[in-house]
């Protein structure tokens, strides 16, 4: 009961499909307005469904130019285990490493590989393409929303989100699962995390001793978003829309940095992309619990009206909007992917 009031009185918790019902409709004006439900698919013409549904994360990191993302390769899922540990041979990606859906959903399977027996465990259970990937050596993370019009010599930020991760710190007395019972925001995560940690939730942690529980900044899976777009600067601007005009065709998205310092980051030195996410990205400062439901409703509508305006742009530059029955087709495979990686 506790926790169904905490997340009644707490908007970021509420469905998706209820957060977005006034969008829907500002969705059908531009759809009607451009005449294609599927006009997002020209907002970034070299990422498959301009990044709204069933794109390959791997082919969305071949056109990001190699030195701003991690060592990550592909594994099918339908290949044998001894050929994806020749994959990971190959690679000279070492273990611990990050194993996450080529095609994901906010955050689903993504995992934290330690062991070979782990990556065994996690590869006969993936019935989905998926990617292992270095650990980024950078502690802290921000997700960066970028917006390009095609005519335009520079982009823009139009907003920043800071993230905490789940991360309990020990009193000496409490074991890890009583740690997480102490924050609303962690117990929502305690089916998922003793499934995964098992008996290691009744361990007794030391006093001051800290541990990351999720080691990537997801909503999703428990991290806390803090809306940082305060921290939006010429600088930053600079290096983004630098790094972000490299990337063939790209025009509208979130990049999820990692980085070691902000004054490096202004810099353009010591950061990582984690993931660079296309038409689909939401503006995840909204998630910031001092916001209200109407600041999320109006930064929604303010970031798909850049997408539509930015398709429109586009189609006129010659990519075509999707066509209703391809849409459709895409719609259903992505929704066959979901199923997947939720019930994994």
């Amino acid at each position: 009961m506790k926790l169904f009031i905490h997340k009644l009185t707490h908007w970021e918790y509420w469905p998706f499909q209820v957060v977005y019902i006034p969008i829907y409709f500002l969705w059908i004006y531009y759809s009607l307005r451009a005449k294609s439900v599927f006009f997002f698919n020209s907002c970034n013409p070299t990422i498959k469904n301009g990044g709204f549904m069933n794109e390959s994360k791997k082919a969305i990191y071949d056109i990001i130019p190699k030195q701003y993302y991690p060592k990550t390769e592909l594994i099918k899922g339908q290949v044998s285990f001894e050929k994806a540990i020749s994959i990971l041979e190959n690679s000279q990606i070492k273990f611990p490493f990050i194993a996450k859906p080529d095609i994901g959903l906010r955050g689903s399977a993504v995992k934290k590989i330690n062991s070979i027996d782990e990556l065994l465990s996690y590869h006969s259970k993936a019935d989905f393409d998926y990617l292992i990937q270095d650990l980024i050596p950078f502690e802290n993370e921000v997700g960066i929303f970028y917006v390009r019009f095609p005519n335009d010599k520079q982009g823009k930020i139009t907003g920043i989100v800071a993230k905490e991760f789940l991360i309990v710190q020990g009193n000496g007395k409490a074991t890890i699962e009583e740690l997480i019972k102490q924050n609303p925001r962690f117990e929502f995560q305690l089916k998922t995390l003793q499934k995964e940690y098992g008996k290691k939730m009744k361990d007794i942690l030391p006093k001051g001793e800290k541990l990351n529980l999720v080691p990537f900044g997801n909503h999703a899976r428990g991290a806390k978003f803090i809306d940082a777009s305060h921290l939006i600067s010429n600088k930053l601007t600079n290096v983004i829309d630098a790094m972000c005009q490299e990337i063939p065709e790209f025009y509208f998205g979130r990049l999820d940095v990692m980085y070691q310092t902000w004054e490096d980051l202004e810099k353009g030195k010591n950061f990582s992309i984690v993931e660079l996410n296309g038409a689909g990205s939401e503006p995840t400062h909204i998630y910031d619990p001092k916001h209200s439901i109407f600041f999320a409703w109006k930064e929604l509508a303010r970031h798909i009206t850049y997408m539509y305006k930015i398709s429109v742009a586009n189609n006129k530059r010659g990519f075509p909007f999707l066509k209703r029955k391809e849409g459709m087709i895409e719609y259903r495979l992505h929704l066959e992917q979901s199923n997947k990686i939720v019930n994994f």
